[in-house]
């Protein structure tokens, strides 16, 4: 079709260049659309590009219209006067309508129809040929159109007293055969085809269809289908279909959602008589098979399965054979389904033979009948093979519905295990879609025929298995919902034991679940709502300003409201990811302004770590990465100190951590390895901070104890060739050791973790004797039983790594940390007072010279000379007299007037005379010069002043060597205002004087 442009521009240049060419090729076109009305057309498709192939070239010109429009004409009458009843030549008519029907029947379409008398605007006609033949052809197709209308109408309500039938036939019998689900299927599909082209035609034709246009919708859905059933008293259960069967979208993947194996085998063809062996059964057909094959009570189930073809004495390939038992005896493995859906695979690669087949099914058949874990799984293996090799599920079906026959004719009261796995089996592969659902509940109606002892269990296994598929499916619902009623009456008119009452009233109840009352929601008040939002939706990093306000805003003074707006900022696992940046740098601004702020959300966030600690439940593993993450986001802006996030650290590490891989602990058990994706994460949020000062040699300690942490988990025995240590975990902790320290030597083991950890024992604490620190096994029960074995921490402002007292006061608390027995025990026992450690050499040498250097210091300032004050101001009562008179001023000495102070008796006396001017000079020349010293002395001062302070600035700020630092710290953070204390400096405020 789309080449058409193409040929008709090739035709006109022949035609052009030739003047023979028109008349051999209408010669051509004649043969071709020459039919009768009697002719079945074979090639719609080939007619319908024919058919506008031909217009076309009428109407560029190459077949004059004397010519070509008869044969056109005879064409379209044909097609339209021998199809007025079935209607198939819809596709060949509705595409001469789109793209030929303006030049020979000047149809607008009703969409530009409608255009254009909304606009009111007139559309042109095309005058290709004369209006009058436009009218015979319109004439022509608006017949066409309305045998089409009436044939739709016709179906439709054929396929309504269809769909009427079908629903009294469920509603009756409680399920439809597959005669009339086909027969429905197909009108509908009649119907569906003659609807879209009866739109095609009225949009071309610009016609209206009226009531064979409006929708029909019919589903086989049972339309308020619902039954009561009364459980012991008045409580009544209304059941209803249409809802879902399966519990959640994982259940539902594995029914479902399976495997493809004819990607795998595709020259692979299903054989015919495979599909015939599984046509469903009717009832009336099973009841039948049901007397054919009724047993006697002693006879064993007849063997359902051919016997394998007699194999050669000496097998061709025997590593198939050793292949095929080592995969037999490997299937009980595949507990998931990964392993399930490889095994299938597997099978049909390299096992797929006739023999193995067989051998394959009486395995299936043959499961243990504990281990009942292992049927959804050996259902979903049979449904994988089902498509390529259907054999399989077809006998093990057979199997089972013999087996099944067998248990129930049997009616002895052993063997209740294999009972139950017969059943729960069926159900499974119901569930898949293997075994048919009328089948399952006509095994279910045996069973309530026979409603006693073992019946009732079997029944109940049935029901917990496939009774919720088949009451929520359509074509099952009547029917289960009337033999579940039937099993309550059952219940209510005999007098079973409780133990059977409680299994069916739970079967009931799993099927048919009560409804739960709604609960009322409890309406938060509109200021939660505000906060909640503002910081948990609308929050992120162009509005940080304007939220700022908002939380400035707030009645802080309410308690209610503090109390919210803080657990709002302390809840980082609340907020996206990206946000969470955002709302740190909030909480450190806000704080400036609350100063209840900061320490409330950090005591929140690590109150939140200690307690997901606690409960190392895998749900709260996503809330834990979030809370930790937002406490190193609140640690670059200021909001904590270093020595807690350390605390934080060790914790990880430490808390209910055994150190012994016998000794088990439970808050921290050897599968649990997610404490290293803790640290990794807030290393990888803040350590990229701890690279100067005492917080780099920190990290570089906690890094040797959080590789012995590692190394610990690695090699717990927990972890096996086939039970691999997680790889991601490996990678994540290598990956965050190398961006903290590039050049660190990894430990390749628990024992060097060990040996380092010794030997820094030995720097920090050489006189820890061994009598003095815990055993190892007592260590890890305290620690297991208390949680709260965590490494002690020094002040930042601290160097010195020693810590003596902390460790004296440290141990006496941790041994009395044992049980009541303990202390009992020991109460009579002597107690003997602690020994002081003997100082090491170093120590005393050192104490010895520090002495002696104070005291030399402190003799050295005592022998110093203090300067003597020489410039004393004159008092006010003896400045009268060193005025001078008006005969001095005469009389012109030089010199300068000094004044004398000596002291007679206990009063100072003041004497006056006249220096000479070079002692004056020779004065003001030494203060000057003293005075000088001075400035120089304090501007050295405070330029090494300024030069520290940028020295500690570049520090913080990442400055230093080890890290490159994040460019956020301490960003955006507002000192609060310090108002000044004493009296106002004018010159501050006002400027300094100026004199003119």
């Amino acid at each position: 079709m789309s080449d058409i442009s193409a040929a008709i521009t090739l035709c006109s240049t022949l035609h052009q260049t030739y003047s023979e060419f028109s008349s051999f090729f209408f010669e051509n076109w004649q043969k071709i659309l020459s039919f009768k009305a009697t002719d079945k057309i074979t090639n719609s498709s080939k007619l319908r590009v024919d058919l506008r192939f031909y217009a076309e070239l009428i109407a560029v010109g190459i077949f004059t219209n004397k010519t070509g429009l008869p044969l056109l004409g005879i064409v379209l009458t044909v097609l339209i006067n021998m199809d007025k009843e079935e209607h198939n030549n819809i596709p060949i008519l509705l595409s001469f309508c789109k793209h030929c029907g303006e030049d020979y029947a000047g149809l607008v379409p009703k969409k530009i129809k409608d255009t254009a008398k909304k606009f009111n605007v007139t559309v042109p006609r095309n005058t290709f040929i004369p209006a009058e033949k436009q009218t015979a052809v319109r004439s022509l197709l608006k017949d066409y159109f309305l045998s089409l209308t009436k044939h739709l109408l016709a179906e439709r309500a054929q396929l309504q007293a269809l769909h009427a039938a079908n629903q009294r036939t469920l509603h009756t019998r409680g399920e439809l055969s597959q005669e009339r689900k086909d027969q429905l299927e197909q009108h509908q599909a009649t119907y569906d085809k003659l609807l879209v082209g009866a739109q095609n035609f009225a949009e071309v034709l610009g016609e209206d269809l009226g009531e064979a246009g409006e929708p029909l919708t019919l589903s086989m859905t049972v339309i308020e289908t619902q039954g009561t059933v009364t459980i012991g008293g008045n409580d009544e259960i209304i059941m209803q279909a249409g809802t879902d069967p399966w519990q959640d979208e994982d259940t539902r993947t594995f029914y479902t959602s399976l495997p493809d194996l004819k990607v795998f085998m595709p020259n692979y063809q299903l054989k015919e008589a495979v599909k015939n062996k599984t046509e469903t059964v009717t009832e009336e057909m099973l009841d039948e098979d049901l007397k054919e094959d009724e047993l006697s009570d002693n006879e064993e189930p007849a063997p359902v399965v051919a016997d394998v073809e007699q194999e050669e004495a000496q097998p061709a390939n025997v590593s198939n054979k050793y292949a095929l038992d080592a995969f037999l005896n490997e299937l009980p493995n595949c507990i998931n389904r990964e392993l399930i859906d490889n095994a299938a695979v597997d099978f049909v690669l390299n096992l797929n033979t006739k023999n193995n087949r067989k051998k394959l099914t009486r395995v299936l058949f043959s499961v243990a009948r504990t281990r009942l874990d292992l049927l959804p799984f050996y259902s979903r293996f049979a449904s994988i093979l089902y498509p390529v090799l259907p054999d399989v599920c077809v006998d093990l079906c057979q199997m089972l519905k013999q087996d099944f026959k067998y248990h129930v004719r049997k009616k002895d009261q052993i063997n209740i295990e294999s009972k139950i796995k017969v059943v729960r089996f069926i159900g499974e592969l119901v569930k898949f879609g293997l075994y048919s659902k009328m089948e399952a509940l006509y095994c279910l109606k045996v069973l309530l025929h026979d409603f006693k002892h073992h019946h009732i269990e079997m029944a109940c296994n049935l029901l917990e298995t496939c009774g919720r598929y088949l009451y929520c499916n359509p074509d099952t619902h009547q029917r289960t919902m009337i033999y579940l009623q039937q099993m309550m009456r059952k219940k209510t008119v005999s007098a079973l034991d409780s133990r059977y009452v409680t299994q069916i009233e739970n079967a009931f109840y799993y099927v048919c679940p009560p409804e739960a009352p709604a609960q009322p929601k409890e309406e938060e008040p509109p200021m939660h709502q505000f906060i909640r939002k503002i910081l948990h939706e609308d929050l992120q990093k162009s509005n940080e300003e304007k939220i700022l306000r908002l939380m400035r805003k707030l009645n802080w003074d309410d308690p209610e409201v503090a109390a919210v707006a803080i657990q709002h900022l302390a809840g980082g696992w609340r907020v996206r990811a990206s946000a969470r940046r955002a709302l740190a740098r909030l909480t450190a601004e806000l704080a400036a302004w609350q100063e209840n702020v900061a320490p409330a959300v950090v005591d929140t966030i690590l109150e939140e770590i200690r307690v997901t600690m606690e409960d190392p439940h895998p749900k709260y593993n996503q809330r834990r990465i979030a809370s930790v993450r937002y406490l190193g986001e609140l640690y670059n802006y200021k909001l904590l100190d270093s020595r807690d996030v350390f605390t934080v650290l060790y914790s990880f590490i430490t808390f209910g951590v055994s150190n012994d891989h016998s000794n088990v602990s439970p808050l921290d058990p050897s599968d649990n390895v997610f404490r290293i994706r803790l640290v990794c994460a807030l290393l990888e949020t803040c350590g990229a901070y701890f690279n100067s000062g005492s917080s780099k040699k920190r990290l570089d300690y906690f890094l040797v104890f959080f590789q012995n942490y590692y190394w610990f988990k690695y090699s717990d025995p927990y972890w096996t060739e086939e039970n691999k240590f997680p790889i991601y975990v490996k990678y994540i902790y290598q990956e965050c050791l190398s961006s903290l320290r590039p050049k660190l030597t990894l430990f390749t083991s628990w024992q060097q973790c060990k040996d380092a950890i010794e030997e820094i024992r030995q720097t920090l604490y050489p006189d820890l004797g061994e009598d003095e620190h815990f055993d190892n096994d007592d260590q890890g029960e305290d620690s297991v039983a208390d949680g709260l074995d965590t490494i002690i921490e020094t002040d930042d402002e601290t160097d010195n790594p020693h810590m003596p007292e902390e460790s004296s006061d440290e141990d006496p608390i941790t041994e009395s940390a044992g049980n009541d027995e303990n202390d009992v025990q020991t109460e009579d026992l002597p107690i003997e007072p602690r020994r002081p450690a003997v100082k090491p050499v170093e120590d005393v040498e050192f104490e010895s010279a520090f002495e002696k250097m104070v005291m030399e210091n402190i003799a050295e300032r005592q022998r110093e000379n203090r300067p003597q004050q020489r410039d004393i101001a004159v008092p006010m009562t003896c400045r009268q007299t060193t005025k001078k008179t008006y005969e001095q001023l005469l009389q012109g000495k030089e010199g300068v007037e000094f004044v004398l102070m000596v002291r007679k008796g206990m009063k100072p006396q003041y004497k006056s005379f006249n220096a000479p001017p070079e002692l004056a000079s020779n004065l003001q020349q030494q203060a000057l010069a003293d005075k000088q010293e001075m400035e120089r002395v304090k501007r050295l001062t405070l330029n090494i002043s300024e030069r520290q302070e940028e020295e500690e600035y570049s520090a913080e700020s990442g400055g230093g060597s080890g890290g490159g630092g994040n460019p956020n710290r301490g960003q955006h953070v507002r000192q609060k205002y310090q108002h000044p204390k004493g009296a106002p400096d004018a010159d501050l405020i006002f400027g300094p004087k100026k004199f003119k």
